[in-house]
């Protein structure tokens, strides 16, 4: 799956957004952050990266 540029701008905006007006700490996002690097080196990773590319493309074909 390849990330672009605006991909990763929607998801930044999302993140500020949920700081700025949900109240997001910065700790949460980082155990976030760090919970998706180690989930990504599981043997979830193939399967998540299928349901993420999965949700693009029906996302990018409405």
């Amino acid at each position: 799956m390849t990330v672009t540029v605006p991909l990763v701008l929607v998801f930044g905006a999302m993140a500020f957004i949920a700081w700025r007006y949900l109240g997001l700490r910065l700790w949460h996002a980082l155990i976030t952050l760090l919970f998706g690097f180690l989930l990504a080196a599981t043997t979830f990773a193939p399967e998540i990266r299928a349901l993420l590319y999965g949700a693009l493309r029906w996302f990018s074909s409405h």
